[in-house]
């Protein structure tokens, strides 16, 4: 995986089929000195070819496209390139869907007509810190979290944590880079992230959402 610092440009391509609404994207973000438009697609089949001949950082991912929609090539793309941020992009402030969606890997989830701050501010989150989360998100995630245990499905896996895997667990959840986390316990961001490889190992869970959704359920972060 590439690294890269604040001061370096980062690549990004929209996949959308609305050509009006990529243009004004790519207008807004084409103010930014720090972001580079490299590519753009009308859908994910168009958009899976792009990825054999472009590396991006960050992919704005609509969800509604013709021939192979968003929803259809998040997992593709998560599953052949799991460096690459996707942010999704909808009409729509559909809990359940942002709920599956997070969990299938989308590492942001925005409406259409979040201001182009907005859009900028959650690229720039995601690629530092891995997932951006709003309230849009978070009331989602909590959502299907209720869904699921006012259906019995969800609980908690018996696990121990140690101390330290809970306060680290705790800062992940507060949106914490692995950096900062790093510098706040003292340990390396290599065995930061090992660690949080560890949780998911022992949650039972495949992505960060999974885990805020196991904090929640198992008291170790508040359900406000």
């Amino acid at each position: 995986m590439k690294t890269q610092d604040s001061g370096t440009s980062l690549n990004v391509i929209i996949a959308d089929d609305h050509v009006l609404f990529r243009a004004g994207v790519k207008t807004a973000l084409s103010l930014k000195k720090d972001i580079r438009i490299i590519g753009e697609a009308d859908n994910g089949q168009q958009l899976l070819y792009l990825l054999r001949h472009l590396e991006p950082d960050v992919i704005l991912l609509d969800i509604q496209m013709p021939v192979m929609d968003g929803i259809t090539a998040l997992p593709e793309i998560k599953k052949l390139y799991p460096h690459i941020r996707i942010i999704m992009l909808t009409m729509h402030n559909d809990h359940s869907m942002i709920s599956r969606l997070m969990e299938l890997g989308a590492n942001a989830y925005l409406t259409k007509n979040s201001d182009s701050e907005v859009i900028y501010e959650a690229i720039r989150t995601c690629y530092t810190n891995e997932y951006y989360f709003n309230d849009l998100t978070n009331k989602a995630l909590l959502d299907g979290l209720r869904t699921k245990r006012n259906a019995d499905t969800f609980s908690p896996t018996e696990v121990k944590l140690s101390d330290k895997e809970k306060h680290i667990l705790k800062l992940m959840c507060d949106e914490k880079s692995t950096k900062e986390i790093a510098d706040m316990v003292d340990l390396s961001p290599r065995t930061v992230e090992a660690i949080r490889d560890k949780l998911k190992s022992k949650t039972g869970v495949k992505s960060m959402a999974g885990l805020v959704m196991y904090a929640v359920k198992s008291g170790i972060i508040e359900n406000k």
